[in-house]
């Protein structure tokens, strides 16, 4: 079985390729198999997702390309602005992960969510139109993905005695 357990930060050429959908490119710790049919390993530090494009070094040196997999996604098409914040924010609200784009001629926005019946309703009763169908889902990082941003101290109250004793 091919180990694949570093990912590289400089562009070279891939010896193969592996698809995978978004649940799984979130996992750290996966089997699967490639395109021209190996069995690999991936065993990468967890916390960090891969995205299309990114590449793994196995311990025999080889590099396997990660692709991002056709899957079950909704879309939503929208010409006002406002309406498609709306939508934004509701289910950011929810946090759904979220891929957010512009039509090539920028007259429209769209976003898109993995299958949710649910959500799909929601949006509807907003007044969009949402079409299921097959897609490469690449959601947004996140505000806090890159950014240190630690929630290690506490949320509780600090009181200050400010009386003499």
């Amino acid at each position: 079985m091919l180990q694949l357990t570093e990912r590289l930060e400089e562009h070279r050429a891939a010896d193969d390729s592996i698809c995978l959908p978004f649940d799984d490119r979130k996992r750290g710790r996966l089997k699967a198999i490639t395109l021209s049919g190996k069995t690999a390993g991936i065993f990468l530090e967890r916390g960090e997702v891969m995205r299309h494009g990114t590449l793994l070094k196995a311990e025999t040196g080889e590099v396997v390309e990660v692709l991002a997999a056709d899957e079950q996604v909704s879309t939503v098409v929208c010409q006002n602005p406002h309406l498609f914040a709306r939508a934004c924010y509701h289910l950011g609200n929810r946090h759904v992960p979220l891929q957010i784009g512009a039509t090539d001629n920028g007259a429209s926005q769209w976003l898109r969510y993995q299958c949710d019946h649910v959500l799909d309703e929601m949006l509807e009763l907003l007044g969009l139109e949402v079409v299921q169908g097959s897609a490469p889902f690449e959601p947004e990082n996140g505000a806090y993905a890159r950014s240190g941003h630690s929630h290690s101290h506490s949320h509780g109250h600090h009181h200050h005695d400010h009386h003499e004793h």
